[in-house]
């Protein structure tokens, strides 16, 4: 074995400390990844069905490369971006007023991101200090909390049961932690529940808010993917400004997965500690890429289309999974289909959602994510490859076999 380098020793505590690197825990991503390979080696002429893919299979809209293709040839933007261009944040605005019935100030009130991830991620350096407290829902996207954790904060996690009907429990958090709060991370429509937010639950949160002197952080990535009426920002409710801010991305619902171009807004002073905090950490997102998601935001009927095939999609993955046996039901929001895992198949019981997973994938080469903070559920999403409706019933009528063939108990 060969020996440490000599930087061993000096790895920070936040990422694991001298032990950085040594450790045996395998991520369940990483465990799926194995067990796909593993499959297509064992069955090579067996089609993967792969409802694990969290990101869109299609391409930008031709109207949003087509600008993008004008924009990189132009001298003008061939320089750093800092906190954003004006005409990108002056189409957040419009559109946020437009699709949503926000308005902002889009001087002050909206800065763009490479992506939310990059977003989610820096706001805690705008609050957290050692011993603080990040309130976070889970299952869901850790970013917040790694980071919090980072500047020597704790996360306190709020579990999405579907007796709440997938909603925190603001009431059962304890005193002590609700003393020691700084931030409140929440994202709807949820993922991966597929949960909306209502405007009473918008409102028990900015009471929380206030009380507890909380800063609310809303990550609305999936907010155009909205099958349960009309989109609903939190800054769209009477107060939310004074809180908090929401996390806005065009990966999503505009087909724009890996342009990495986002935006926060709100509050303007929260706004702008996220932009200082910003500043010191990139120089912005290229300007072309700016234009060009200005461009997309510009056509409301981009994000329809995209709401249009994902809905059908879900419908479809619905029914099918109904037939053997889930207790699927729409969603009210996101690509993503969350329900309660098979506690056997064909007499062989599974201890987790995981293991169900493993046994899909291992089985009958059929691929999902596996979420067991708030009991053990399976997610399916559907940015599956399929060309068209024909492709698209094939696939569907192939995954009810293969399960059926499992004999799934639950």
């Amino acid at each position: 074995m060969a020996a440490d380098p000599w930087f061993q020793s000096l790895f920070a505590a936040r990422i694991g400390g001298a032990g950085y690197g040594k450790g045996t825990a395998i991520y369940k991503f990483e465990k799926i990844k194995r067990a796909k390979r593993a499959a297509l080696g064992a069955y090579p002429d067996r089609t993967l069905l792969d409802f694990g893919i969290g990101e869109n299979d299609e391409m930008a809209d031709p109207v949003v490369r087509d600008a993008m293709k004008r924009e990189i040839d132009r001298l003008e933007n061939r320089g750093y971006a800092d906190n954003g261009i004006q005409p990108f944040k002056d189409a957040v605005a419009a559109f946020m007023q437009r699709e949503l019935g926000v308005t902002l100030d889009p001087v002050t009130e909206v800065n763009h991101a490479i992506g939310s991830k990059p977003a989610l991620a820096m706001l805690p350096a705008c609050f957290i200090d050692p011993g603080d407290v990040t309130l976070m829902t889970v299952p869901g996207y850790p970013v917040a909390g790694t980071h919090t954790k980072y500047y020597g904060g704790e996360v306190y996690n709020l579990p999405l049961l579907p007796q709440n009907d997938f909603f925190p429990d603001l009431d059962a958090i304890p005193d002590a932690v609700k003393q020691r709060a700084k931030l409140l991370v929440l994202n709807y429509p949820n993922s991966p529940t597929g949960r909306v937010a209502t405007r009473d639950f918008y409102r028990r949160v900015i009471d929380f808010a206030q009380k507890h002197r909380v800063v609310v952080v809303q990550d609305a990535a999936h907010i155009l993917l909205t099958y349960d009426g009309a989109p609903l920002s939190f800054l769209a409710v009477d107060g939310a400004k004074e809180v908090g801010v929401e996390v806005h991305s065009l990966s999503k619902g505009f087909h724009m997965i890996g342009w990495r171009i986002g935006w926060v807004c709100g509050h303007p002073k929260l706004v702008q500690a996220f932009a200082d905090v910003k500043d010191n950490c990139d120089s912005g997102q290229f300007m072309a890429i700016q234009q060009a998601a200005k461009v997309a935001l510009e056509h409301p009927g981009i994000p329809q289309r995209v709401r249009t095939k994902y809905r059908r999609r879900l419908e479809k993955l619905v029914a099918a999974l109904r037939q053997v046996g889930f207790r699927a039901a729409m969603p009210g929001g996101t690509y993503f289909l969350y329900c309660s895992a098979p506690k056997a198949a064909g007499g062989k019981a599974f201890a987790n959602a995981e293991e169900a997973s493993q046994h899909l994938i291992n089985e009958q080469s059929i691929v999902c994510v596996p979420w067991d903070d708030a009991g053990p559920h399976l997610r399916f999403s559907v940015t599956y490859q399929a060309p068209d409706e024909r492709a698209e019933d094939a696939l569907m009528a192939d995954l009810v076999e293969r399960l059926g063939a499992l004999r799934l108990a639950f």
